[in-house]
């Protein structure tokens, strides 16, 4: 049996965390869940026919649970972290860690005194097609790399998706952290900086082109300068009605591109042909689940935490540019 405790339900995306943990056929199931508001953790709990658990220090301190979910407002997961980090049990915090570099220090700090085991909810790093073009670029096949972008972008803003009262901290900056910029940009930086290493230098544009969520941006466009020179491109947000998403990489030789059914490289002189994916390693919980049982390295826990923490220096970066 692996037991998960949640902390706190606020993000979009816990509902779907504690679907996967109920519906588990391999031992994994809900523990208990504990919400900073709690007639939405019971609402949560009554669903998935799980505990609530009304004490915060209860649920952390329970010898029966062998890992940690925390889906609290992102200006909220340092006040958390610092609570939880300290048991010592694998976490699974979702994205992005933190929302500022100071934060972000003060996690690291907690994780490397306690020796506790943290990821976060990035998933494109552990997908099949991006492992592929890990391994391509591993392997030179794009000659010397100049540019790469990433999209990341939905309609969430013209689909009304956050008019939930359970929801509405998404654009509310102060618990947010921003709007649709920081909540779909995280997700394309860290896939970036997984791949192509440390940026010296971001800048952008940010903006609320919609209007549907007045307080906070809901579009921006970054420009990253990675140390090894190459070029790179984010856009996301809660306004994108069309057009393809994911990854391009120009190299000198060749490049890779999404054609809108799948990836594909090719290049001058060169025939276009489908990238062969990897098998997709899991994430999320799945992940978090794996992390309990000994299934993930620490090497591995290391080096995706150290982007992690990246990711918010540059978030931060491209906001204050």
């Amino acid at each position: 049996m692996t037991n998960i405790s949640v902390i706190s339900t606020a993000h979009i995306h816990a509902r779907q965390f504690l679907r996967n943990l109920a519906d588990g056929t391999d031992g994994r199931r809900i523990h208990a869940i504990w919400d900073e508001i709690p007639e939405r953790g019971r609402r949560y709990a009554e669903e998935f026919k799980a505990r609530f658990e009304p004490e915060l220090a209860t649920a952390l301190h329970d010898p029966a649970v062998h890992g940690f979910t925390v889906t609290a407002e992102n200006t909220r997961h340092l006040p958390v972290l610092e609570q939880v980090i300290p048991i010592g049990k694998p976490v699974f915090c979702e994205k992005p860690l933190s929302t500022t570099v100071s934060d972000a220090r003060r996690i690291a700090a907690l994780v490397a005194s306690h020796g506790t085991r943290l990821i976060s909810g990035y998933q494109f790093p552990f997908r099949g097609d991006l492992q592929a073009a890990a391994r391509m670029l591993a392997n030179g096949e794009f000659g010397r790399v100049t540019r790469v972008t990433f999209r990341c972008a939905h309609h969430a803003a013209y689909g009304r998706w956050f008019d939930s009262p359970d929801l509405q901290w998404f654009w509310q900056p102060e618990l947010s952290g921003g709007g649709g910029f920081i909540d779909l940009g995280t997700h394309a930086v860290h896939a970036l900086r997984s791949l192509f290493g440390r940026v010296d230098q971001v800048w952008a544009t940010i903006s609320n082109e919609s209007a549907q969520y007045p307080t906070c941006d809901d579009f921006g466009i970054a420009h990253l300068r990675f140390a090894n020179g190459i070029l790179g491109t984010v856009e996301a947000g809660w306004t994108q009605t069309g057009g393809i998403e994911g990854l391009e990489i120009v190299g000198s030789r060749k490049s890779l591109w999404h054609d809108g059914r799948t990836y594909v490289s090719g290049g001058p002189g060169l025939k276009t042909v489908p990238v062969i994916a990897a098998a997709d390693r899991p994430w999320a919980m799945n992940r978090l689940v794996d992390l309990v049982r000994g299934g993930v390295s620490d090497a591995e826990v290391s080096a995706d935490l150290a982007a992690c923490l990246d990711a918010v220096a540059i978030m931060q970066g491209a906001y204050e540019s």
